[in-house]
């Protein structure tokens, strides 16, 4: 799951979602410095990385890139998801997705000073560019991919996966549809825990 899904799944609370937007540039477990919903929201971020990576349908989706896109195939699969995500928004939420997406960016700018550095660096590239709608198209993906092409030291070719994404539509999305339904249930329980 990329960003998207992973704030869909913090469900209401705002410091949730934080936590779980910057677990990936956290590692380990010394995180305690945050305030506890923050440390909630980390947990919550791998507890859905770990449940995605192992899932079936989600490897099924990974393997169909595997021959082109190598170890990069999960990341590329992450970033497809969340495109069905934002495509299929109503499908999942009362609220608009343009409003989810504007009272996010307006919680990272009333919490920055509880963001790590890294996020805080990125806060304003998120906004100005609006992530989170661009996801809704392919030509928006494609973005996506391309920047993190030019993140990535060596040649990843992320960026020509697009070309997968429109011949296998309907079967990543089919794949994709089946598996959040999965997910939400998972990720809801966790909360129920955390």
């Amino acid at each position: 799951m990329n960003f998207l899904a992973h704030l869909y799944l913090s469900g209401d609370n705002d410091l949730f979602k934080i936590g779980n937007f910057m677990a990936d540039g956290i590692h380990g477990k010394n995180f305690d410095a945050f305030q506890m919903d923050i440390q909630k929201g980390i947990i919550l971020h791998r507890e859905i990385d770990t449940f995605t990576d192992a899932h079936p349908i989600f490897r099924q989706s990974t393997k169909r890139l595997h021959s082109n896109y190598h170890h990069y195939s999960g990341i590329i699969v992450d970033i497809f998801y969340d495109h069905f995500l934002a495509k299929n928004w109503s499908n999942y939420s009362d609220d608009p997705l343009e409003d989810f997406t504007e009272r996010f960016y307006q919680s990272l700018k009333d919490n920055y000073t509880s963001l790590t550095p890294k996020t805080q660096r990125m806060v304003p590239y998120l906004i100005a560019h609006n992530w989170l709608m661009s996801y809704q198209t392919i030509e928006g993906i494609e973005n996506v991919l391309v920047k993190m092409d030019n993140r990535m030291k060596g040649e990843a070719n992320m960026r020509f996966s697009v070309n997968e994404l429109r011949t296998y539509y309907s079967e990543f999305e089919l794949e994709f549809t089946t598996f959040f339904k999965e997910i939400i249930v998972h990720s809801n329980l966790k909360i129920q825990t955390l």
